[in-house]
């Protein structure tokens, strides 16, 4: 059996009857009338009022009628929602002979006293207002005499609607940290020699760029105090140009002759250059045929990638069958082919200080970790345009990193940038986090179905302390507007 809502009685009456003539008090719930079922609520731009009126216990003399009208409140707002009347017979034919519209006028449903429903079922919608959240729901009972004079009025509360906002909580993670910050930078030079030789000139036609370029790339980090260089690779290649003995003896040669050349300018420990070479650069020429637009790049390549075929016969044999594309690659192409890569391996130095970590995000965030930018957030207001400029940066120095890409998902919906939110979860991988967050953002687009169905996955997925979130989600969603 269904509980009826109590109805208590307001301390202070509605004053917003256009007909109301004198106003009588009372302290008992409305006589004669019951009220269960009561459902207030807003659908989309509407507000919706449903209830069960009992009416069953409702007497009416003769000469008087009972007004029932339920009003929404809200401090000095209120809206007065269509009324029912029920009217004593002489009362109701005084109405009917005369042609007049009833007490509260034609949107009034009227009976007479004999005729009147049992049970009511009383809806009403109306355009929603600002106002109405927050706003009680209450119903006004007038007991009106000849003339339509008001004898008596009562009045009681059925119910309240409040707005539950959804609050997102965001979980950012904390990135790995990082014992060992070691980085590299790499580099290609292309030295020219004289042909068939190995000394190394640095006034010789482009060399002098060329060493610079070299020079550059070793001070960029070897005079930075927060740097420490372990480390610096030179490999040289040589073309397929002539014999293999022969490349073998350039390649090594003026690799070496590099090396002696940048030891001489740093005076370095011993050890510290590490050479290698490479005799002839096959994969450079395979990478550039296969771009090409060769009138017989398909049989060049098929040439190149024949196993068994060691590298003097392979050279000769598309220099033979192919003379017009092997002038094509010995002038456009082999020159590329001759060149010295680089590396040089440093290690950063950790960083624990905000300030200091600030300082380095503003001049050379490529020092800092994962985790150090993100020492530097916990410090920062969540929204501000430092705490989103230190996860945008992280992304940018880390891009493929899941954590990195979580993290300013995170930030982007703290800001209310949804559109970039979702590029970055896109990258943020298949973690509980990265699930849990693309429930947050669900949420915040208004589909809490979905939602929670990605926070009870991420749940699943061993996320833990996530109860209080879903029945927050049960909550926004049960009085969520309708759409």
């Amino acid at each position: 059996m269904k509980r009826a809502i109590p109805i208590l009685i307001m301390s202070a009456l509605l004053g917003v009857s256009a007909h109301a003539q004198s106003t009588v008090y009372t302290q008992q719930p409305l006589t004669g009338v019951e009220v269960r079922d009561v459902h207030y609520m807003r659908h989309g731009g509407n507000m919706n009022v449903e209830m069960d009126v009992d009416l069953g216990a409702l007497d009416v003399k003769p000469q008087r009628a009972v007004i029932l009208t339920p009003y929404l409140v809200n401090g000095s707002d209120s809206l007065a929602l269509h009324s029912v009347g029920i009217y004593g017979r002489k009362r109701y034919y005084h109405y009917v002979r005369n042609g007049e519209s009833m007490l509260t006028g034609p949107s009034e449903l009227s009976y007479r006293r004999k005729q009147k429903p049992s049970h009511l079922a009383y809806t009403s919608e109306v355009p929603y207002a600002d106002w109405m959240d927050g706003s009680q729901l209450c119903i006004v009972r007038q007991d009106y005499g000849c003339c339509s004079s008001l004898l008596a009025q009562q009045q009681g509360p059925l119910g309240s609607y409040r707005s539950v906002a959804y609050k997102p909580d965001f979980r950012y993670v904390q990135p790995v940290v990082v014992t060992d910050k070691s980085y590299t930078l790499s580099g290609r030079a292309f030295i020219d020699f004289p042909v068939n030789r190995t000394e190394l000139h640095p006034d010789y036609r482009g060399n002098r760029a060329e060493l610079a370029k070299i020079v550059a790339t070793i001070d960029s980090v070897r005079n930075d105090q927060d740097i420490t260089v372990t480390s610096l690779t030179i490999k040289g290649f040589a073309s397929p140009e002539g014999t293999y003995e022969n490349n073998v003896r350039l390649a090594k040669g003026r690799t070496e002759t590099l090396k002696q050349y940048v030891q001489q300018l740093y005076r370095f420990e011993p050890g510290f250059i590490v050479s290698d070479y490479e005799a002839e650069d096959w994969q450079g020429l395979r990478d550039y045929v296969a771009g090409s637009a060769l009138e017989h790049r398909s049989e060049i390549l098929a040439i190149i990638d024949d196993p068994a075929l060691d590298p003097d016969p392979r050279e000769w044999r598309i220099k033979l069958r192919y003379p017009d594309d092997y002038k094509v690659l010995l002038s456009s192409i082999y020159p590329a082919l001759r060149h010295s890569d680089y590396r040089i391996t440093y290690s950063v130095r950790a960083f624990s200080s905000p300030d200091e970590i600030r300082r380095i995000m503003a001049t050379a965030p490529q020092k800092l970790s994962l985790n150090e930018m993100f020492i530097l957030a916990q410090t920062l207001e969540p929204g501000s345009d430092e705490y989103n400029d230190v996860f945008e940066t992280a992304v940018r120095m880390f891009p493929d990193n899941e954590t990195a890409h979580l993290n300013a998902a995170n930030a982007a919906m703290t800001r209310g940038d949804y559109t970039s939110a979702q590029r970055y979860l896109a990258k943020a991988g298949d973690g509980a986090e990265a699930i849990y967050a693309r429930g947050v953002l669900s949420a915040l687009r208004g589909d809490y179905e979905a939602a929670e169905q990605l926070v009870r996955e991420a749940q699943a997925k061993g996320m833990a302390d996530l109860g209080g979130v879903i029945e927050h989600l049960q909550e926004v969603r049960k009085y969520a507007p309708r759409q």
